[in-house]
């Protein structure tokens, strides 16, 4: 008997949903982050117990709209984490982080999957994550409630999973 259970191909059509909500979840949160210099993160773990993580580097403008990813490769490996974690049947949990570039220290915002979209994660869990250690070289982040994201009218009701 494996160390690990397999993973299980999620259908087409779930997939699907999960790709438009990737979408919609990601545009939420541009919104939410607005102008300015950006990383997303993302982790994930897998039903098999592997664990998943990517990070991408992002500047949003207003006027016009406009979003400048610096490698599109590691934007397309986030938002691919991203669309199995909200599709929900290969991933046992994952959690969406934004760190915004600012003076003095950069601010955090996180998301944790849960039912197919994207919920604000406790501060104190955040802070909890981010905190470098004492005599660490990394950078120490401002820990900010995540904004709530809206769901999108239609998304699919019947999804448990996530």
């Amino acid at each position: 008997m494996p160390a690990y259970p397999k993973l299980t191909r999620p259908d087409e059509a779930s997939t699907e949903a999960a790709m438009n909500r990737t979408l919609d979840a990601l545009a939420a949160v541009f919104q939410a982050l607005g102008a300015g210099e950006h990383t997303l993160s993302i982790a994930s773990t897998r039903t098999d117990g592997a664990q998943l993580s990517r990070s991408a580097d992002l500047s949003l403008a207003p006027d016009p709209v406009r979003m400048a990813v610096l490698d599109e490769d590691a934007y397309a490996a986030l938002a691919m984490l991203l669309v199995f974690a909200l599709e929900g049947s290969t991933v046992t949990g994952a959690a969406l982080m934004a760190t915004t570039a600012a003076e003095p220290r950069p601010r955090a915002y996180c998301w944790t999957v849960r039912d197919g979209w994207l919920h604000p994660m406790d501060t104190a869990d955040v802070r909890a994550a981010v905190t470098p250690c004492p005599g660490s070289s990394a950078v120490d982040r401002e820990v900010y409630p995540a904004p709530a994201l809206i769901q999108p009218t239609g998304m699919d009701e019947e999804n448990d999973r996530g």
